[in-house]
C-alpha cells in the first residue's frame, strides 16, 4: 500500500463550497426558464457536479454522464481522446453544459464540445471547477471557471492519483515524489 504525501492544501472544503455556490448562482441566472442537460465527465467531475446541481435553482435541469479521457494511466495528456461512455439523452436541440473537474491541455473538452455540437446540440457550454490555462495546448472557450490553478498535480474532491484520494474533502497538491512516473 502506497503512502501518499500531501504537499499543501490548495483549496479548503469551505473555499470549494463557496465557489460552487457562486457558480450555481450564475448557472441559475443564465439558464432560468430553460431545461439544460448537465453532463458530468466521469470519473473526476462527479463530486463537483453533485454539489453543483444541488445548488442550481432550476428544477427543469437534467443530468447525464460521459466518460472520456486523454490521460489513460498517465499524469500528462497525450492528445488522443477516447470516448468510453456516451450520454443517454439525445443532445439534438438541447442546451448542454459539460461539467468537468479540471481542464489541463484542453484536448478532451475540445473533442467533447465538437462531438456534442455535431450531434445537434443547440448550445454547448463548459463548466470547470479548476482551470490550468497555462497548460492549454488547444484553443477552447471555458464558459464558467471556479479557480485558475498553477501547473501542479492535484488530488481530492473527485481528482485522483491512480484512482486513489478522490474522497478527500479538499483539493491538495500531491508531493511529486509520490508520482513515480517519468514526465
Amino acid at each position: 500500500m502506497m503512502a501518499y504525501r500531501i504537499k499543501e492544501i490548495m483549496f479548503t472544503e469551505e473555499q470549494i463550497q463557496e465557489k460552487v455556490l457562486e457558480l450555481a448562482k450564475q448557472l441559475t441566472e443564465d439558464y432560468k426558464g430553460k431545461s439544460p442537460i448537465f453532463v458530468g465527465i466521469l470519473k473526476g467531475s462527479f463530486v463537483f457536479m453533485a454539489d453543483l446541481i444541488k445548488n442550481v435553482d432550476n428544477h427543469e435541469l437534467r443530468v447525464d454522464f460521459m466518460r472520456a479521457s486523454s490521460y489513460g494511466n498517465k499524469t500528462k495528456s497525450d492528445g488522443k481522446v477516447n470516448i468510453k461512455l456516451d450520454m443517454e439523452f439525445d443532445p439534438k436541440g438541447e442546451d448542454v453544459l459539460i461539467i468537468e473537474d479540471i481542464i489541463d491541455s484542453g484536448y478532451t473538452l475540445k473533442c467533447l464540445h465538437e462531438y456534442l455540437l455535431n450531434k445537434g446540440a443547440k448550445s454547448v457550454k463548459i463548466v470547470t471547477l479548476l482551470n490550468k490555462s497555462e497548460r492549454r495546448v488547444v484553443d477552447i472557450k471555458v464558459d464558467y471557471v471556479g479557480f485558475e490553478i498553477p501547473d501542479k498535480f492535484i488530488i481530492g474532491y473527485g481528482l485522483d492519483f491512480n484512482e486513489h484520494l478522490r474522497n478527500l474533502p479538499y483539493i491538495g497538491v500531491l508531493d511529486e515524489t509520490c508520482l513515480g512516473e517519468e514526465e
